[in-house]
């Protein structure tokens, strides 16, 4: 592994992170901010005038606590969606990002191995993936100590961020194995943007009536089970676990395949 290329690419992309931290900043302190007990009852009037979208965005119930609120109105979608979307950013440039513009030769002629290069890029996406997951953690308690003191259940919604990094790990270790064997930036984005947004819209669609329940089975977020974690649920806890093995062996296979393969350099 290569300190020095770790930390280009943590400064490179800092901006990024920046950026989406800020979203998730906006929309979490809002979301926070709104959690009342008579407006979940209007929320409730709402989503049964509109059952489906709101089931669609996993929205139908409020929740009577804080946590059970944040994990239907932040975790349900949005902090999902939204790291999501800042990791295939990240993974495509990464490597075949470096392929594609010529600069992986560069790195090769460097004093350091090909796996050694390909194990400090999944470094860096793996640590951005921390960094994104406990800014959520640390926003939500923060804002919800802030506005609603002792009101959230500290242990439980560790768990929920636990589930929250495990589904993460699962998005980096596709993207990242999209980039090492596509030496094209807009391939590597395309397929692995394309695949986790099938996830999405698959588990969207299994939420909306007993219809298409049967397609949870099709998407990897049917393990992140929300309700489960925030109940203490212990087999919701081993559900998060598969995708953190998913993940993990994704980014070995991922490391392995571009350590093997013929580079266009």
């Amino acid at each position: 592994m290569s300190l020095t290329l770790f930390r280009r690419e943590m400064r490179a992309h800092g901006i990024l992170l920046l950026i989406f931290a800020g979203v998730m900043a906006l929309y979490g302190g809002m979301i926070v901010s709104m959690f009342d007990p008579e407006l979940g009852e209007s929320l409730a009037a709402m989503a049964q005038s509109m059952p489906q979208i709101f089931a669609a965005f996993n929205m139908t119930d409020p929740g009577a606590t804080l946590i059970e609120f944040l994990a239907n109105y932040l975790y349900g979608f949005l902090f999902v969606v939204l790291p999501m979307v800042a990791l295939l950013i990240l993974a495509a440039g990464l490597v075949a990002g470096h392929v594609d513009k010529g600069s992986m030769a560069y790195l090769l002629a460097s004093p350091h191995t090909r796996i050694g290069i390909v194990y400090t890029q999944a470094g860096v996406l793996l640590s951005f993936t921390l960094l994104l997951c406990v800014w959520a953690f640390g926003l939500c308690v923060g804002a919800g100590e802030a506005m609603f003191p002792g009101e959230l259940d500290i242990e439980r919604f560790s768990l929920l961020n636990l589930g929250l990094l495990g589904l993460h790990v699962f998005f980096g270790g596709l993207a990242f194995l999209c980039s090492c064997v596509f030496n094209e930036t807009r391939l590597a984005a395309g397929v692995s943007a394309g695949l986790c947004v099938l996830f999405v819209l698959i588990q969207m669609l299994s939420q909306v009536g007993d219809t298409f329940e049967w397609l949870r089975f099709l998407t990897p977020l049917t393990l992140f089970d929300t309700d489960g974690l925030v109940a203490g649920d212990s087999g919701a806890v081993g559900r998060f676990l598969v995708l953190y093995g998913w993940g993990v062996s994704m980014y070995f296979v991922g490391a392995l395949a571009f350590s093997r393969r013929d580079l266009p350099l």
